[in-house]
């Protein structure tokens, strides 16, 4: 038998689709929805370690069997399911222990493969034996990613089997690409929406997560010019009583929703901890009322509104590259969300932001109507160039009195306005969260502007409690501009800091492009402190 260590690793799988079909808005998401999909909780390239022996002894077969059913529940499918031609004691093991179903690990190749540009044999082959494993195995499937199939008209059947079948025998987490087809508004989604995950039903002996997920996206439109549709179910023709008991964490990628079907899915998830919306074809107006919802994420979608109704367990809120239809502001209102930590990224030229039933404007006056305390960390997006943002950026700063983290991202400014006055931040009033309460602030992309520096010095002559400042400048300044924010970082170091024991920190951009690192599953991660860690 070799001896060592396997160090080969799977590369980076990206969607497969022919990129000749794909508009390079649709490719870009595509990669960006792959690249944050759940790691299975099983892989093809384990690491392995054999001892130096040639004891042929079957020890493995010895162990108790609920640790070979742990044992086999960490296999890919096809080699859990090999397992049972061993000896008789290995037999039944397969069909009782718990079965994480990935659909690429059945390709050529398993995770080194590439999922198939078009309906042919390899996606048919896959979904054959998708269809094998579902009849064979009686469940639980802790995880399931079916994202290689083909399902157009003829097969709605098989998808209709696929989802009864995981809805009889219990799902953990589900991903599904729906894909290239989506012929109705009541064709295969629909059956996803009727999907309900049943209790746990997994032995806590093995150690499998009982949270609960779904993953929903991906499908080209039947006609019309390249682009990517995701038709979700029509939820007003749905049977009574249709609902998610037990969803914790759902991700709609390039999904085609009225707001109607969104309000329905928040009201029938009782128990729904994240929800994330990423490159939504339509004219979101997303209401969130759900009284157990922690974390909602809007990335690279048509969002015209996002309101906090009635969502008194959220903790974090984050807006991603979003955009509206003929260039009008998103409204971001925050009304009932009395535990919100996390909020970001706030655009002063892209967004509205309406607190109650306040819309705050640069004249508004701080009051307890037209603040929210609860937020602690803050990210704002805008360009320093543009006049009517910076005049907005301390009246969007008063209306967060409790940050302690503020992350602003500058923005390059194609068309600059005039200047402001110099005697702008002068002239400002005391802001409550920059002078008493603002411990961190991360300053990305440094374009080099005058404006931002005259922030930037706002900033430490204001604030006394502030412990790191941390500024990344813009990759890929010419010399000359290089040279003058050096000269402007060193007027800024003997300024005249309200703060002593303040730390000034800064490096280049490591993203040539511009802007800054994120992910789904970034934005999602509840237990981490700083969801804004990619800087």
């Amino acid at each position: 038998m070799s001896c060592g260590e396997d160090r080969t690793g799977p590369p980076t799988m990206r969607h497969g689709l022919a990129p000749e079909t794909l508009s390079p808005g649709d490719d870009e998401l595509l990669g960006f929805l792959y690249a944050s999909l759940p790691k299975p909780p099983v892989s093809t390239f384990p690491s392995l370690c054999c001892s130096a022996d040639e004891d042929t002894t079957d020890h493995v077969s010895l162990l108790p069997g609920d640790l070979l059913r742990r044992v086999v529940s960490l296999l890919p499918a096809k080699d859990g399911a090999r397992t049972t031609v061993l000896s008789s004691r290995w037999r039944g093991l397969w069909h009782s222990a718990p079965l994480a179903l990935i659909d690429t690990h059945l390709l050529s190749g398993g995770d080194a493969g590439v999922r198939p540009a078009r309906a042919g044999a390899a996606s048919r082959a896959v979904t054959d034996a998708v269809s094998a494993a579902l009849e064979a195995h009686p469940g639980p499937f802790p995880f399931v990613s079916l994202t290689c199939s083909f399902i157009d008209g003829p097969d709605c059947p098989v998808l209709a089997r696929w989802f009864q079948l995981l809805a009889t025998k219990g799902v953990d987490a589900l991903v599904f690409r729906q894909s290239p087809l989506a012929p109705s508004r009541s064709a295969p989604s629909f059956i996803a929406l009727q999907l309900r995950l049943p209790p746990p039903a997994l032995d806590r002996r093995l150690g499998v997560p009982s949270k609960k997920s779904m993953v929903l996206g991906g499908a080209r439109a039947p006609a019309g010019p390249p682009c990517l549709r995701h038709w979700f179910p029509d939820t007003t023709i749905l049977p009574r009583g249709a609902a998610f008991p037990n969803l914790r964490e759902l991700v709609l990628g390039c999904a085609v929703m009225e707001d109607k079907d969104f309000e329905f899915v928040l009201a029938v998830s009782p128990v729904l901890d994240i929800l994330a919306i990423a490159g939504s074809r339509t004219q979101l107006h997303a209401h969130l009322a759900n009284r157990s919802l922690r974390c909602a994420q809007f990335c690279l979608s048509i969002l015209e509104e996002v309101a906090a109704v009635d969502a008194p367990s959220l903790e974090c809120l984050f807006l991603w590259h979003n955009k509206t239809v003929n260039r009008t502001s998103t409204t971001v209102k925050i009304g009932h969300a009395p535990k919100l930590r996390f909020l970001g990224y706030l655009e002063p030229g892209r967004h509205t932001l309406q607190i109650g039933d306040t819309i705050i404007k640069a004249g508004t006056k701080a009051s307890t109507s037209t603040t929210v305390s609860s937020v602690q960390m803050l990210g704002l997006q805008l360009r320093f160039g543009a006049h009517s943002e910076v005049k907005m950026l301390p009246r969007f700063l008063r209306c967060f009195p409790s940050v302690e983290t503020l992350l602003v991202m500058s923005e390059e400014t194609l068309h600059p306005t005039s200047k402001l006055s110099v005697k702008f931040w002068k002239g400002t009033s005391p802001i409550e969260s920059v002078q008493s309460h603002l411990k961190t602030l991360i300053f990305l992309e440094l374009q080099g502007d005058r404006n931002e520096f005259k922030f930037l010095k706002f900033i430490v002559e204001n604030a006394e409690k502030l412990e790191v400042m941390y500024i990344v400048v813009k990759h890929g300044l010419s010399y000359i501009a290089g040279v003058a924010v050096a000269a402007e970082l060193m007027a800024l170091r003997s300024a005249n800091w309200a703060s002593r024991d303040c730390k000034l920190l800064f490096r280049t951009s490591k993203f040539p492009g511009g802007g800054s690192i994120w992910s789904l599953e970034m934005g999602t991660f509840l237990p981490f402190d700083d969801p804004f860690y990619g800087y």
